[in-house]
């Protein structure tokens, strides 16, 4: 079995996790970690016992890294994802791609002319209930379609927004939407489709010092017809549990984090009751007032599939062009509460 040798570009709190997930698989090794704050590459360098690098170009160059995933702040990700690939190092970049259209695009386009990968960390998709819930929608147990909403209705500490970075858009790209509220918003387009067409307001009424939005409504419409609503908040203490619910002519599902809260079909299956023990109980993901309250699994799988489809050279599921769609959404929503005047 071949080993990948992988690196990790960026040094807070999310790299913990993928540095975590790297050394989990068996045929993975964390080679290296840089970042622009040496004392935190240092310490994580240390606690994961690989090399500290000063910069991308030295893990580049003498890391030699086979994969590398990016974790810097968010309007960060392209300059390093398009250096990789110009040392023909495949890409694995947490969400969001990045912050804009334009910069998301030429992160593509490099890798393309590369012949590198390029993928995305959407981790919820590698939760069993996730996976389950897609195959039934696939399956036609809904009937028709006719709404599918996400709520995210998250705490953040006006201490969490002191970092430079948060609350801004230059590097945030955002708020609660691109920051907290992008994992639902992916899976929404996963299950349902397309979205046609969006009408959403944004507001600031937990964290008014900051410049992005706490808190966001949006009504969508699906190119299948379906309607549907897209709530994310930083500012609802003390955080409850992220939800998606998807209903039909012929069923309804409420997923509460990784849980199944209602699973209710007009033809029932004899899988439904086993269904409904084996999900039924709260199997929390964490984050809904702790960003770092999260399991590192779910991480795991998601970039041990990249390595497969690098391995493989195979198509993976979340390449460049899929991890764009939900930002793509978010940034038509922002446009939207600005024609409706945000704050």
């Amino acid at each position: 079995m071949q080993t990948w040798n992988i690196g990790i570009i960026g040094a807070g709190l999310i790299a913990d996790f993928h540095a975590k997930a790297i050394q989990s698989l068996p045929n993975a090794r964390l080679i290296g970690i840089c970042g622009t704050n040496m004392q935190k590459v240092q310490n994580l360098s240390a606690r994961y016992d690989c090399k500290a690098f000063k910069n991308e170009q030295e893990l580049f160059e003498y890391g030699k890294p086979d994969i590398v995933t990016i974790t810097t702040p968010s309007g960060a990700h392209m300059e390093p994802a398009i250096e990789a690939a110009r040392h023909g190092i495949h890409v694995l970049c947490e969400k969001p791609l990045d912050v804009t259209a334009e910069r998301i695009g030429k992160m593509i386009s490099a890798h393309e002319k590369a012949g590198t990968k390029l993928g995305g960390i959407f981790n919820y998709r590698y939760n069993d209930a996730v996976r389950l819930l897609k195959k039934t929608v696939e399956s036609g147990r809904f009937g028709t379609l006719s709404c599918a909403s996400v709520f995210v209705p998250w705490w953040r500490t006006d201490e969490y927004y002191q970092s430079s970075w948060r609350g801004t858009w230059k590097l945030d790209g955002g708020g609660a939407l691109i920051n907290q509220s992008i994992h639902m918003v992916d899976l929404l387009q996963y299950m349902m489709g397309q979205v046609e067409s969006i009408h959403a307001f944004i507001a600031r009424p937990g964290h008014p010092q900051i410049e992005v939005e706490d808190t966001a409504v949006g009504i969508v419409r699906f190119r299948s017809k379906a309607l549907g609503m897209i709530y994310g908040t930083t500012a609802s203490f003390p955080g409850q549990y992220r939800r998606l619910e998807i209903t039909g002519t012929k069923g309804t599902v409420i997923m509460e984090d990784n849980s199944f809260k209602v699973w209710k079909f007009a033809d029932k299956s004899e899988e439904d009751k086993e269904i409904t023990r084996n999900f039924g109980m709260n199997e929390g993901g964490g984050g809904v007032s702790d960003p770092g309250a999260i399991p590192f699994q779910p991480h795991a799988k998601n970039i041990a599939a990249f390595i497969e489809s690098v391995g493989n050279n195979s198509p993976f599921e979340i390449d460049g062009y899929e991890a764009s769609k939900s930002v793509d959404i978010i940034l038509r929503m922002y446009d939207s509460a600005r024609k409706n005047g945000f704050i």
